[in-house]
């Protein structure tokens, strides 16, 4: 099958495109038919070696944890999905290996849900990670209640638009800080948009004089720093960027695979509440682009990947 991979840690020039192994289906896991793969930090930051103490690679290494698509072959175990179910899924392994950025993906399912109806194949690919670390946050950790004040950074990036919407939902008022030019695109997802940078911790307690009840760390650093500066007397702080959040008296997350978190994703987005904005999607060859524009750090909501599946079976 066609892929992305890499056999070395580097920059997006060590990415290739060209034949790989098509991948084993296991007894608990189900081969999807890629239709379209959401690019994250997190994958570049693998592909440049700095999640080496934590994960093993196993080259040539395929990228990518996100994936929609279609369910074209079961494992002899599995009975949550048959042949022709779209899904959704934040595949990630115990190893990097075998990743989503392929015609083809071999996912546990464990860490797959429905696709939501009313979402594209292309936004759907955007949900599964964004969408569980905000909700895991949140809901799990923070557990954000109504009436609370909750900094979100990054309001208008993958994990932060999501994170807005969420606790939006639960009845939270919600302030994030974002770049000026995407000050009306947090306003539109409910939050109360802030101006990231020096002078922050004073822009937001003109907001929230009291201090803020939750902070959801995306930045790390000085926004870090500023987040613990107007925590309320009992607030909370956990960041998924920066483990000097420990200093502060935080607590570090790393979102996990939870299927059933998953599918509470796909109710909320076929409810209404929880949209993804992609903002640009690149073909599959083109996958070295699509994450050089993501390591920028400006992206407003996601960038994915596609596979032109009737390209593929007509060339």
């Amino acid at each position: 099958m066609k892929a992305i991979s890499y056999s070395r840690y580097g920059g997006p020039d060590v990415l290739v495109h060209g034949e790989v192994a098509d991948p084993k289906v296991g007894p608990d896991s189900v081969l999807v038919k890629v239709r379209a793969a959401a690019v994250n930090p997190v994958d570049w930051k693998c592909r440049e070696g700095y999640l080496d103490g934590a994960l093993q690679a196993v080259f040539p290494v395929v990228p990518g944890w996100d994936v929609s698509g279609v369910v074209v072959q079961p494992g002899v175990s599995v009975t949550e999905f048959a042949v022709g179910d779209e899904v959704i899924g934040y595949v990630r392994e115990d190893l990097l290996c075998r990743g989503t950025f392929a015609e083809y993906a071999a996912a546990p399912v464990r860490t797959l849900a429905r696709k939501p109806r009313n979402l594209s194949f292309e936004e759907a690919a955007g949900l599964p990670l964004v969408g569980l670390t905000a909700y895991q946050v949140l809901i799990k950790v923070l557990q954000v209640k109504r009436g609370e004040t909750v900094l979100v950074h990054a309001a208008a990036g993958g994990v932060g638009s999501i994170a807005v919407q969420l606790a939006r939902h639960v009845g939270a008022r919600v302030i994030g800080t974002a770049s000026a030019h995407n000050h009306d695109f947090v306003r539109g997802l409910g939050g109360e948009p802030v101006e990231y940078g020096e002078g922050l911790a004073e822009r937001v307690r003109g907001l929230a004089p009291e201090g803020v009840d939750a902070v959801l760390d995306t930045v790390g650093g000085e926004a870090l720093k500023a987040s613990a500066n107007v925590l309320s007397p009992e607030g909370r702080l956990v960041s998924i960027a920066d483990p000097e959040v420990f200093d502060y008296g935080g607590r570090y997350y790393f979102v996990r695979p939870d299927a059933e978190d998953l599918l509470r994703l796909t109710e909320l987005a076929e409810q209404g509440v929880v949209s993804v904005h992609v903002s640009e999607t690149f073909p599959l060859e083109r996958a070295a682009d699509a994450y050089r524009l993501n390591e920028e750090g400006r992206t407003r909501g996601k960038i994915v990947v596609t596979v032109d599946w009737e390209k593929e079976e007509t060339g």
